[in-house]
């Protein structure tokens, strides 16, 4: 993969002038689509209606700084995932860590090596194409995932969980006072796969279910609609069955026999396989093989 292309959308935020013309020179000559903006607000403006593929941000700028510039992207859902490369002449390591610290992926000194800048943009830009893929499959499923770091900061989430927040009347500013202390003390308990934690306090039931540990801090979890129904109920309600019908298909899709299925409804073989051809066409099936697949599809975003 080369990393760059001709399409890549390139916002370049420093307030000096033979910067920007340094910068501008290299990124044209590359073929890129360069934006620029002065300071920080600007910055911010500019990402939001124009929305770029890679920042290269100063971190020394009148008004908003760099790093307040840097947080204030990351706590946006819609520009979190762009990477952001600092440029600056500071040196210091307390510097460098504040940069990687505010969500920065990486860190240039002045003055600007072209060749190296371009390098290391095409690095950032191949690693988040290949976020970009993952979380473009994720979304694509209809699950309610999130990812949040060891502080119970949300880091990503699936259009579904941002919807599901929403219900909830979960805003950015209860994200972080009310839902991200939940989240951490939580995780700070090291809970396993499958634990849930019921979220306190919220004007709509939510729960949120451990899935795996991703690395560097981040923790994969699932939103679960307390509203919604589950299992057999959720079918029901889903698929217009009736409440033994739905029974019946939940037994299925977890894959009991009909005799298994009869022992825990108490009723006959013949009874579940009544229920049964009653299902199938209500679900414009021919066998419990498709039904099955059926009920474990609308399962799967419980």
């Amino acid at each position: 993969m080369n990393g760059l292309t001709r399409n890549d959308i390139v916002l370049v935020v420093d307030d000096s002038p033979d910067t920007l013309s340094l910068i501008n020179d290299a990124l044209d000559a590359a073929g890129l689509d360069v934006l620029v903006a002065l300071e920080g607000r600007q910055a911010l403006t500019v990402a939001r209606r124009i929305r770029p593929d890679i920042i290269l941000l100063d971190a020394i700028m009148p008004n908003m700084d760099g790093f307040e510039t840097c947080s204030a992207l990351k706590e946006d859902p819609s520009l979190a995932s762009i990477p952001v490369i600092f440029m600056t002449g500071l040196t210091d390591t307390e510097d460098v860590v504040r940069g990687l610290e505010c969500g920065g992926v990486d860190y240039l000194t002045k003055p600007i090596n072209p060749n190296e800048l371009l390098a290391r943009m095409k690095v950032h830009l191949s690693n988040a194409r290949l976020t970009s893929s993952a979380q473009t499959a994720l979304d694509s499923t209809g699950q309610n995932l999130l990812t949040v770091a060891e502080d119970g900061q949300i880091r990503w989430a699936t259009p579904q969980s941002y919807a599901l927040l929403a219900k909830a009347k979960i805003d950015s500013d209860l994200q972080q006072t009310l839902l991200a202390p939940q989240l951490q003390q939580w995780l700070g308990h090291q809970p396993q796969p499958n634990q849930e934690l019921k979220l306190k306090d919220l004007d709509y039931p939510l729960s949120v279910r451990l899935i795996a540990e991703q690395g560097e801090g981040e923790t994969l979890l699932k939103l679960v609609d307390g509203g919604r129904p589950t299992g057999a109920s959720m079918l029901k309600e889903q698929l217009s069955l009736t409440e033994r019908e739905s029974e019946v298909l939940y037994w299925i899709a977890n894959g009991k026999t009909n005799r298994e299925i009869a022992e825990i409804l108490s009723m006959s073989p013949r009874t579940v396989n009544k229920h049964l051809e009653q299902v199938f066409p209500k679900l414009g099936v021919e066998n419990r093989t498709s039904a099955a697949g059926i009920a474990l599809r609308l399962m799967a975003t419980e």
